[in-house]
């Protein structure tokens, strides 16, 4: 039964009837004959399946262009688990600021030993290492000239931790674009065959469109994990910077600048070089003789009890 027979065996009793609810029955009444109407129409015709392709049939299928948006897509997607496994890696207070590095630093600063200190900082390349390495060069200019030479590598180092985590952030707003390209151009391609042949297949046609639509899908797909990641990693990085900063703060707190005017530490460093103007020419220098056999100023070796030194001519006064 068609849907106008039914409506036209149904107007006349509906205007007749006085029960109201046989009028709320009728939008099913339709409902039942449009469905009943389109299986009719389909009786006795044979429908050939639709043969499933897989997602590289499907990319091949598009032509040159849309195999290059895929090739940007997979290369977004690449791009971006590298970015977060290095991230994973790298921001952590032992890759920062090892302990053990913390400690040898300690003991070199702590005994006077800064150009072993510097030596130590140069043979290791991590945050720590490389803002402090700075600072002791400029260790004979006093404590505003040590400060400002760690500020300023400190900025340059956190700069670039913080633009390895940028990329993230471009990949979670490029893929979705690229992925959008990929579509928009499988739609002109699927538009351009309808106007040419018409909708004769319009499955065919539903097919080609949900296509052309696994492109934004998979942009998207890759965004959305990558802006979630760059969050993660940007409030990770602040946390570990402070880690560090307040490591490399204790490391050189007790650190007598005063005494240490005009001392050239570095790749040119000489023993003795500056010092003794520094300490006043006779200033004497208090070393323990049961601790030690270095001499406090030029970290050369020295007999306990020997006096003055014979490196860098400082005057000490050893203990007993």
């Amino acid at each position: 039964m068609t849907a106008i027979k039914v409506l036209s065996e149904l107007s006349p009793a509906m205007k007749l009837s006085k029960r109201p609810f046989l009028r709320l029955l009728l939008p099913f009444l339709l409902l039942l004959s449009g469905v009943q109407f389109g299986v009719g129409q389909e009786e006795g015709v044979a429908v050939a399946p639709i043969e499933e392709e897989s997602v590289i049939e499907v990319i091949m299928h598009g032509g040159p262009l849309i195999i290059m948006i895929w090739i940007a897509i997979l290369g977004t997607s690449i791009t971006m688990v590298t970015f977060v496994i290095q991230n994973i890696l790298a921001l952590r207070n032992a890759q920062l600021a090892p302990p053990e590095l913390v400690d040898a630093l300690r003991n070199s600063i702590g005994a006077g030993n800064y150009q072993e200190a510097w030596e130590t900082c140069s043979a290791n390349d991590n945050y720590l290492a490389n803002i402090l390495q700075g600072g002791l060069e400029r260790l004979g200019r006093g404590k505003e000239a040590v400060e400002d030479a760690i500020s300023e590598y400190a900025l340059r180092e956190g700069n670039i931790l913080r633009n390895r985590n940028s990329y993230l952030s471009v990949i979670g707003v490029v893929s979705p674009m690229i992925g959008l390209l990929g579509t928009v151009i499988g739609m002109m391609g699927a538009f351009a065959t309808l106007g040419a042949s018409g909708i004769s297949d319009p499955r065919s046609l539903a097919r080609s469109i949900g296509e052309v639509l696994l492109a934004t899908a998979s942009g998207l797909f890759i965004a959305i994990p990558a802006f979630i990641f760059y969050y993660i990693f940007r409030n990770r990085s602040q946390a570990v910077i402070v880690y560090a900063d307040d490591q490399i703060n204790h490391l050189i707190e007790d650190i007598p600048y005063e005494e240490l005017q005009g001392v050239h530490i570095g790749e040119n460093f000489q023993p003795g070089t500056g010092i003794a103007s520094a300490l006043g020419g006779g200033q004497a220098r208090k070393a323990s003789g049961a601790l030690t056999t270095n001499c406090p100023i030029c970290n050369s070796a020295i007999t306990p009890g020997q006096n003055p030194c014979p490196h860098c001519g400082a005057t000490l006064d050893w203990k007993s």
